[in-house]
């Protein structure tokens, strides 16, 4: 019994690899499944594929920058609590000032 996978992936993108799936004599069907074969048999590891590299707008670049100059320099971070109430006391103290 076989299972039908429906996601969703850019027309442009479904375009080009069925057309470098055909150059290799096979469907882009096909090849998806090997993949998830692969993934079963431990040859082909999820750590492996390449994503697309996130791009920001300029404000949240700015702010990404900032947020990771001020972690380097241990600015603006909450101390590591033990427990919950540990936690509360401290967030407590920081809204009353």
């Amino acid at each position: 019994m076989t299972t039908q996978v429906i996601f969703k992936i850019d027309k442009v993108i479904k375009k080009e690899a069925q057309k470098v799936t055909k150059q290799y004599g096979s469907t882009y069907s096909a090849f998806l499944q090997q993949a998830t074969y692969g993934l079963l048999d431990g040859s082909i590891r999820p750590g492996l594929l390449q994503l697309p590299e996130e791009k920001f707008n300029a404000k949240t670049l700015r702010e990404l920058k900032k947020i990771s100059k001020d972690i380097k320099e241990g600015k603006n971070l909450s101390p590591v609590f033990n427990n919950a109430k540990d936690a509360i006391a401290y967030l407590k103290t920081r809204h009353a000032r």
